[in-house]
């Protein structure tokens, strides 16, 4: 019988944590990626290798918030009309996206080391993010494979982005599923999906933006931050 994960009675992020003491790799699939909910799972992702035992993370309903472009490309998609050039404009506006994203809240000493161990994480191939554009998928899917003879592929379906209310907290659904089929099925829809012709690397623009952001690791010169602060007390 699959255990039912709802976050009252059994929470998703203690059963994700416990399989992955036996885990290698992992393939999630969820609607959007927070940057810095990454630290949820960061720890556990550290211990991979990388190379081919690394987390594949497939992003599938991030949007740019421009809304003429947004209108326009998913008018394209709905269509089937999707090209090079409207897939890489995506691409490039997601990522200034994911860059906004580090503007919103007070920067913390928590966010800082979590932000710059998934660039670190990114760097060394233990995760590889993707973008799912060829239409909104907002499916939320986690496999972890593990050094098991009798099941070693787990999977996790259901509601829960990867968020830390999504994990563990109340209004979520979902179950796992130990059943070798199901799991391997599971699996190869999220590789149909991981390798379609419209989903997109993103991690080297990920490890820019982080670079660049508040928790980057590159000292700045104060007359910078002077320079910066000027700017900012014209407009």
């Amino acid at each position: 019988m699959p255990k039912i994960y709802d976050n009252i009675k059994l929470k998703l992020k203690s059963g994700l944590i416990d399989t992955f003491e036996s885990s290698c790799r992992a393939d999630f699939c969820v609607g959007y990626f927070n940057l810095r909910g990454w630290k949820i799972v960061q720890d556990q992702i550290d211990r991979f290798a990388g190379g081919s035992d690394c987390c594949r993370l497939l992003v599938g309903m991030q949007k740019p918030d421009e809304e003429d472009l947004l209108r326009v490309t998913l008018a394209n998609i709905k269509k089937g009309m999707m090209d090079n050039p409207t897939a890489l404009l995506l691409k490039k506006e997601i990522a200034n996206s994911f860059r906004r994203q580090l503007t919103f809240g007070i920067p913390t000493s928590e966010d800082e080391k979590s932000l710059q161990k998934l660039k670190h994480q990114l760097v060394d191939g233990k995760i590889v993010v993707k973008l799912f554009l060829k239409h909104p998928l907002h499916a939320k899917l986690y496999l972890l494979h593990r050094n098991d003879i009798i099941a070693p592929l787990i999977g996790y379906v259901g509601s829960s982005n990867l968020t830390l209310s999504g994990l563990s907290e109340q209004g979520e659904l979902n179950v796992d599923v130990v059943e070798q089929d199901a799991a391997d099925k599971l699996y190869q829809w999220f590789e149909d999906r991981w390798n379609d012709r419209w989903c997109l690397d993103i991690s080297k623009e990920l490890i820019q933006i982080l670079d660049e952001s508040w928790a980057g690791e590159k000292l700045i010169l104060p007359y910078y931050v002077y320079l910066k602060m000027a700017s900012r007390l014209m407009q």
